[in-house]
């Protein structure tokens, strides 16, 4: 029993928190990519592409669950509980919701899709580039400047996505379309655009995280 009590109260090895985070943070990056592939291929390479996904799910789930579960098991942790659990949390949901957005892609069955959805493709590849940036500095215990730099990226590429789901809204509604093709078209935008929301919401947590403890 005291072996047991022991584990619990020391800080866990290797900074297992940190190698969860940055699990997360790769399997973000490899959807986004999933997704641009995708909105560059034709109907019969979707399939092919989409076999990844249920890769990624699983790698994603396996990283928050075992971010979770270490939690659980250790009174001693780098950071606040709470900050751990949300970004573990929050990184898995912008893995799901990404992936989420590569499976409508197959489901709704647009043959091409527009400069639109391919603009949306190339900012959150840089979203979750810059996130996997401000998660690798957080395990290396950052200077706070260059965690905010990198935040103000981030922010950056949120506010390029807002203005092209401005336009896009625009232009869906604008009466050249079917009921259908709109409702499809806006349910992709809108994916895209809550999974750059989220990438947002974990680099300004980790930035909170970092002024708590510089």
């Amino acid at each position: 029993m005291s072996f047991r009590f022991l584990a619990k109260i020391l800080p866990p090895p290797e900074n297992k928190f940190y190698n969860f985070f940055e699990d997360g943070a790769e399997v973000c990056e490899l959807s986004s990519q999933l997704f641009y592939q995708i909105v560059h291929s034709d109907l019969r390479e979707r399939e092919s592409y989409l076999l990844h996904a249920r890769t990624y799910k699983r790698r994603a789930t396996e990283a928050f669950e075992g971010s979770l579960s270490l939690l659980h098991s250790t009174f001693i942790t780098p950071i606040d509980r709470e900050d751990i659990q949300l970004i573990s949390s929050y990184l898995y949901k912008s893995t799901k919701v990404i992936l989420k957005a590569c499976v409508n892609l197959r489901i709704y069955k647009i043959d091409s899709y527009n400069d639109i959805v391919k603009k949306q493709a190339e900012i959150l590849i840089k979203s979750t580039e810059e996130l996997r940036n401000i998660i690798g500095m957080l395990k290396k215990g950052p200077r706070l400047k260059e965690v905010v730099e990198c935040n103000y990226r981030i922010k950056d590429i949120e506010s390029r996505g807002d203005e092209i789901l401005f336009n896009a809204t625009e232009e869906i509604f604008s009466g050249k379309y079917d009921a259908l093709y709109v409702l499809k078209l806006r349910d992709i935008y809108k994916g895209i655009e809550n999974a750059l929301d989220i990438c947002t919401l974990i680099s300004d947590l980790i930035v909170t995280v970092v002024l708590k403890h510089s």
